[in-house]
């Protein structure tokens, strides 16, 4: 069957067994190797079942050669948008030119929060150091530093903005718990650095306990990250589900594909709130394209997360384990056809075959794939009401000056702000407090954080925060940035400085 007459063919009343209406879902071929697979894909689908029916279109390299700088001409928005759900072959993005990364632009564009990648070891039937890894990375995927919010404001220094939300910490967190459930696991670790980021790490870490106790039934711990991170690295098989944010997320998601030793066997899953895009974690290996030896494994398996996520449970399994057992009766495509691990090495079209030919079996030494029915649904709660109350501010000062002395730019810096009725708490550099007080040995540089309290009261209007800023700006520094430090429910809501 090929991408041509796929829809047509799906458009046929008896087209399915399990659903008198198909669900829509569009399919991209792809490219370099994407058309092969994705064929190998849509004819195991069929073979079994799926409840669905297919719009076809062309996104990446035909796109990029129109001169679509993102790869996506309006008509596949138009129905990547319609049918909610999106099964991709890999794409190959032209160097150089200007071209979008195809798949940042529809995570960000589409709101794909939840970045899920599995990797596990099948051995025997598959090589691996790590015959008991059976792990998946639940990875935040639109907030932290990936916002990529980052200024220059001095020679010295350059920063980057951390954003953590409450929202977008309970949806990620909702869904690993929920995911556990879909998929028969047992255990959800969060991973955070939020001994030291007490506030950003801190609110993912918080969130996760409250959400782990709506789960009684689902184990759950913490670990920070550099420490979790190792482990996953040397014991992957004390993990079954991990959550955690952006930048850690992506992190760890290499370090369990590289140690699984099974990266071609591994399927993604970006999950939005409305639109939801199924992948292999491979790329379009243009070299092997057209010689019909690609392993269609990877796509397979996130077509069995697709289905899951539609409610078709049923479906992914029967799949899922007649992948399993034709793994373990040694019918192997070539990338992972091992002499004395496998029994017969084929290509695309006879690999697809043994699968399709055991739909209905099990496998008995593999662990056989139970999945719940229903799909998954994550409905975040509503932020709750607080009072926000105004207690002071860090304001940001560029100064080069007098060999930097920290005593020369804090005494400078209280002789303006006392004509405003304003006092200065605290100078830190580089995060280390500087002033009062601080060790000739700490290194400065022309970054300075001072923080600022009001003389006279407690909550503090929004004007008088332009008076001391005037009062600062009038007396000839350098104010480059500031940050209110506020209370919430009387809760501090802004870090102290090293030293304070």
């Amino acid at each position: 069957m090929t991408k041509e007459t796929l829809a047509a063919a799906q458009a046929a009343p008896d087209a399915h067994s399990s659903s008198d209406t198909p669900i829509p879902v569009t399919v991209a071929y792809g490219d370099g190797i994407g058309p092969e697979i994705t064929e190998a894909v849509v004819r195991v689908l069929e073979a079994a079942g799926a409840p669905l029916r297919y719009d076809v279109i062309d996104i990446g390299k035909s796109a990029y050669e129109r001169g679509i700088t993102s790869g996506i001409p309006d008509e596949a928005w138009d129905a990547i948008r319609e049918n909610k759900v999106l099964l991709k072959g890999p794409i190959t993005t032209p160097q150089g030119g200007g071209y979008k990364s195809l798949n940042v632009t529809l995570r960000k564009a589409l709101s794909l929060f939840a970045n899920v990648r599995q990797a596990k070891a099948y051995t025997p039937f598959v090589d691996s150091h790590h015959p008991e890894m059976n792990v998946v990375v639940i990875r935040e995927n639109e907030e932290d530093l990936y916002a990529g919010i980052e200024h220059q404001q001095t020679r010295e220094v350059s920063q980057i903005l951390k954003l953590i939300t409450r929202p977008g910490s309970e949806r990620i967190i909702r869904y690993a718990f929920e995911y556990a459930r879909a998929y028969g696991r047992q255990k959800v670790t969060c991973m955070t650095k939020d001994n030291i980021m007490k506030h950003t790490d801190g609110l993912f870490h918080t969130v996760f306990d409250e959400v782990a106790a709506e789960y009684p039934d689902i184990e759950s711990d913490h670990q920070i990250i550099d420490i979790g991170a190792a482990r996953v690295a040397a014991q992957p098989e004390q993990f079954d589900v991990i959550v955690t944010l952006n930048l850690y997320g992506d992190i760890l998601s290499d370090i369990t594909a590289q140690i699984a030793g099974s990266v071609g066997l591994a399927g993604s899953a970006n999950i939005g709130s409305d639109v939801a895009m199924f992948e292999a974690v491979h790329g379009s290996a243009p070299d092997i394209a057209g010689r019909g030896i690609a392993n269609p494994s990877g796509l397979l398996v996130a077509a069995t997360q697709m289905l899951v996520h539609l409610g078709a449970s049923d479906v992914a399994q029967t799949i899922k384990n007649a992948w399993l057992k034709t793994l373990e009766d040694g019918i192997h495509p070539a990338d992972i056809y091992r002499e004395g691990l496998s029994e017969r090495e084929v290509g695309t079209e006879a690999f697809t075959d043994a699968i399709i030919d055991r739909l209905g079996d099990e496998p008995s030494t593999l662990q056989p794939v139970r999945y719940r029915s229903g799909g998954i649904h994550v409905e975040p709660s509503p932020t709750p009401e607080q009072e926000k109350v105004l207690r002071g501010i860090d304001v940001f000062i560029d100064w080069d000056g007098a060999g930097r002395d920290p005593d020369v730019i804090g005494q400078g810096l209280e002789e303006a702000a006392g004509t405003v009725d304003w006092q200065l708490k605290m100078i830190t550099n580089r995060g280390v407090k500087v002033y009062p007080g601080g060790l000739p040995e700490t290194f400065w540089t022309d970054h300075w954080r001072c923080r600022f309290l009001p003389g006279d009261t407690d909550a503090i209007p929004f004007d008088r925060v332009l008076d001391l800023l005037g009062a600062l700006h009038g007396a000839g520094w350098d104010v480059i940035k500031t940050e209110h430090l506020y209370t919430f429910d009387g809760r501090r809501a802004y870090s102290l400085g090293q030293g304070e």
